[in-house]
């Protein structure tokens, strides 16, 4: 059943838990998804099987969340992924953050990591805002985006087009995790496809060599995409949260 919290932001996060042993696995999802997505619901299948607590909940702007997704910006979405683990977990969490869920999840790992017990990225995109939106527009668009705060970006996903805000672009320059230190001191997992055409390999490759930590591992898997959502890609997760969690 969908639960909902009111954040002292004045959001309502949407929400499922599932009660298990700990330390318990929060997976937190991509750019305008929600928790009803393959991967989200795979995990809380394996977690319900195995007896292992999960969480899976909604961004603003995303899913049964309040707000609008052009009002949103990665720091909103890592405030709201904070409040929901601080309110409805115990003790440390394995997070599971996918694309721009890595991101957040190295937001948190660096804000809270009294509370991450480990890491698994899935084609995890830090700083993407600047790396890839940024450094990716043409003149024009960045003469749009800055005189209108606005520019809209077609879909491979969805039949509504990417409204990228200047909001989100200049908040996303506050959040940045790849030009400062970025310390991971927890068994971390990442996962990345070959065949990605939203989150480049070689971004996979920065954040092996960028990140420090005792136990950090990059598990490439040639022919991939993306979704990283075939039956042997999601096998491989729940995989990678058994070895973080052993």
């Amino acid at each position: 059943m969908t639960e909902y919290l009111d954040t002292a932001s004045g959001r309502r996060i949407a929400f499922r838990s599932t009660p298990g042993a700990g330390p318990g696995v929060v997976f937190l999802g991509g750019f305008k998804s929600d928790m009803t997505g393959t991967k989200a619901l795979y995990l809380e299948d394996w977690a319900r099987r195995t007896g292992r607590g999960f969480l899976r909940f909604d961004y603003s702007g995303h899913g049964d969340s309040s707000g609008a997704f052009e009002d949103g910006c990665i720091g909103d979405w890592a405030e709201d992924a904070r409040a929901v683990i601080e309110a409805r977990t115990e003790g440390p969490q394995v997070l599971v953050g996918s694309s721009m869920g890595g991101w957040i999840s190295l937001l948190l790992a660096r804000a809270m990591p009294q509370r991450v017990s480990g890491l698994v990225t899935i084609a995890a995109a830090p700083d993407f805002t600047e790396r890839g939106f940024w450094a990716g527009f043409s003149a024009d668009q960045r003469d749009t985006i800055t005189r209108t705060g606005r520019l809209e970006l077609p879909s491979d996903y969805s039949d509504d087009p990417y409204v990228i805000t200047r909001t989100l672009i200049e908040d996303g320059r506050n959040q940045v995790v790849m030009t400062q230190p970025l310390s991971l001191p927890f068994p971390v997992r990442m996962l990345q496809g070959t065949a990605d055409e939203d989150v480049p390999m070689q971004w996979a490759l920065d954040l092996l060599a960028h990140a420090t930590g005792e136990d950090i591992r990059l598990t490439l898997v040639k022919g991939a995409d993306h979704r990283f959502s075939t039956p042997e890609c999601l096998s491989l997760i729940t995989q990678s949260i058994e070895d973080v969690l052993a």
